[in-house]
């Protein structure tokens, strides 16, 4: 992501979620997906340098705008946390529903990818629910025809009823196709007709009885299917920002309460209670995936994946995943404190010599001593030792731990010690902080706000807070 006068200085304060449009005609666009299919580079080529970073109002959680220009009109792109589902579990799924739901989008485009698109459908399904103006980007094509996987998207793009671009965002390829169709979406310049999810049919029944009342409220641009059926799910928070979105407490209207008194009671005469249904209507939103994806998606090679099990299992079994981990965080942190003595050394060399000429250069002009120990001995110096003993280690350590990540090792090492940080109630995501304050407590702090619980996420912080920095204890 490229940083501009937006993303740095007074522009990187935590305003709150603020899209500016230049002009009336200009488009909002969101930009979702699950976490690694490509979301990320889909928004840097369409955006490149026209971008700028906050926080989302009252989150912890990035946000990341763009703009792209495409036939005269300005598109602002919304590169929201990459989820899962909509069933939020997490800030960062908080975040990115509400906004499909109530930021009021012109479009929404939902990254895939193409090597595992009947689980990406499962947010794709979901996110038609909310609304009809979604694109389906079908991301790195390239990597399924690797794989000797195929999918049509024309078939695709019929069961879904939605536009379906394919794409291959690293080497820019279906980028243009994919703002074709956005474009004309927003625009309103043609329709869709999305797939209508079934459900199991007490679930049917029960969503009958809610509907109508629903149709009757002022429910704005919102689907009253999708309002009653999260109505009958009960999820605190997402009823909460409902409430504030429609300007009144849905649950405190007298024919919305007693209309779902009603519909759960249908759902308790089929003997399904609240906290079976959920686990339903995630079924139901799996077998249509399925569906979907049965003559769209082709396997040529039925073992594409056998490889990729097979690492698997060897990086997260019990005999072989805790040497492995081991043996491979030892690696990076002695490569990490050993490979940055060398060039420590050359580093605090050269900015010490620099420190004896500047020294000499004041006496030559006769500044007056204060002048130079202030400047020179003070200033200067502290900031070389700064700069020759903290950047070697980290410009090691972070670019390493990137690699790892890239890799998709690092959600193994969380899942390796979950068992063993469970015991001692925290949770495994925290492995991956205390690695992090290894090269710096601030950015393992920073990194805590990948712990869900509020109350692992402070025993997190605490804990960063007493690990070693760069192998060396902190300070008081």
């Amino acid at each position: 992501m490229g940083l501009t006068s937006n993303s740095t200085g007074l522009g990187a304060i935590d305003s709150g979620l603020v899209i500016e449009k230049q002009h009336p005609t200009d488009r909002v666009i969101a930009l979702a997906g699950n976490p690694n299919v490509g979301k990320s580079t889909v928004f840097n080529e369409l955006t490149g340098l026209n971008q700028h970073t906050g926080n989302w109002p009252g989150k912890t959680v990035s946000c990341a705008q763009g703009t792209h220009r495409y036939k005269d009109t300005e598109y602002i792109f919304v590169d929201i946390p990459g989820t899962y589902s909509l069933m939020a579990h997490s800030a960062e799924e908080e975040v990115a529903r509400d906004f499909i739901c109530f930021g009021e989008p012109e479009a929404v485009v939902v990254v895939c990818d193409a090597t595992c698109l009947e689980r990406n459908l499962n947010l794709v399904l979901q996110t038609i629910e909310i609304t009809p103006n979604v694109v389906v980007c079908v991301n790195l094509m390239d990597e399924a025809a690797k794989k000797k996987i195929s999918i049509d998207l024309e078939k695709l793009e019929k069961a879904l009823g939605v536009p379906v671009v394919g794409a291959s965002a690293r080497s820019g390829k279906g980028l243009d196709r994919l703002m074709e169709k956005t474009a004309g979406l927003a625009s309103g310049s043609f329709s869709s007709c999305p797939i209508n999810i079934r459900y199991i049919a007490a679930i049917e029944e029960a969503i009958s009885i809610l509907q109508p009342i629903v149709e009757k409220k002022a429910v704005k641009n919102l689907a009253p299917r999708w309002i009653a059926l999260k109505l009958l799910d009960y999820d605190p928070a997402l009823l909460r920002s409902l409430s504030d979105y429609l300007g009144f407490s849905v649950l405190d209207d007298p024919e919305i309460s007693q209309g779902l008194k009603r519909a759960l009671a249908k759902l308790l005469e089929h003997g399904i209670s609240k906290e079976q249904l959920r686990d339903k209507i995630v079924s139901c939103i799996v077998l249509a995936a399925e569906e979907v994806c049965l003559d769209a998606v082709t396997f040529h090679k039925h073992d594409y994946d056998v490889r990729d099990r097979k690492i698997d299992r060897l990086l997260t079994s019990r005999r072989t995943g805790i040497p492995i981990m081991l043996a491979l965080l030892t690696g990076i942190f002695w490569l990490t404190i050993t490979g940055a003595n060398y060039p420590s050394q050359l580093l605090s060399q050269a900015l010490f010599w620099g420190q004896d000429r500047l020294g000499e250069f004041f006496v030559w002009i006769g500044a007056p001593q204060w002048l130079n120990e202030m400047l020179v001995l003070g200033v200067y110096r502290v900031l070389a030792w700064v700069v020759s003993v903290m950047l070697p280690p980290m410009a090691i350590f972070f670019p390493l731990f990137t690699i790892l990540e890239d890799l998709g090792y690092l959600p193994r090492v969380a899942f390796n010690l979950d068992h063993f940080f469970k015991k001692a109630s925290a949770c495994g995501k925290q492995a991956l902080t205390m690695c992090m304050g290894f090269g710096c407590n601030a950015a393992g702090i920073v990194g805590c706000r990948i712990i869900d619980s509020p109350r692992e996420r402070l025993i997190a912080i605490i804990t960063n807070n007493f690990v070693p920095c760069n192998g060396r204890l902190p300070g008081p």
